[in-house]
């Protein structure tokens, strides 16, 4: 009679934690405000307060935007401001920067609220390999977060890790 074959790993205590399952659904948006400044350049207030004003912003219902400005104008704060009061109706979330900007925003805020309780005195896999974009400043956050509990921690798949941290 041929041996069973035993997942070892099913039985262990080892939890794999995969941010790729806490990536929020959601439309990514980059808003470049370069064309609403005269020339790419200038920003007259009057102008630039009829554009916003004007601008169809439920375009953004429940995505999530990233405020830019491509040129090398010289922008005010209170014109990403005064963008934000008008998107902030419809948009999930707002921040002044790029795409990848925007993801780490989005898992700051994610991460921050988890609860990490089941990986108290667990060894952890944390899942690389996503099919989602993650950044990778999101790893280096959940690290932070989860070595207070861990026993320890891994990176990759559970047949190949890399050993990162173990408690003494």
């Amino acid at each position: 009679m041929a041996d069973e074959i035993i997942n070892r790993v099913a039985n262990s205590k080892l939890k794999v934690l995969d941010l790729e399952d806490y990536y929020p659904s959601g439309t990514r948006v980059l808003l470049d405000i370069k064309d609403w400044l005269l020339e790419g350049l200038v920003l007259r207030e009057k102008d630039f307060r009829e554009t916003v004003k004007a601008h169809d912003w439920s375009q953004y219902q429940n995505a999530y935007l990233a405020v830019t400005c491509s040129s090398d104008a010289i922008v005010p704060p209170w014109a990403y401001m005064l963008i934000t009061t008008e998107a902030e109706a419809f948009a999930k979330q707002i921040v002044l920067g790029n795409l990848e900007q925007l993801e780490t925003a989005i898992y700051q805020d994610l991460i921050s609220k988890l609860d990490l309780s089941e990986y108290k005195d667990a060894p952890v896999i944390i899942k690389g390999c996503s099919k989602k974009p993650v950044p990778e400043s999101a790893y280096v956050m959940i690290t932070r977060k989860i070595k207070p509990l861990a026993k320890s921690i891994m990176f990759g798949e559970a047949c190949s890790s890399v050993p990162l941290y173990k408690r003494k």
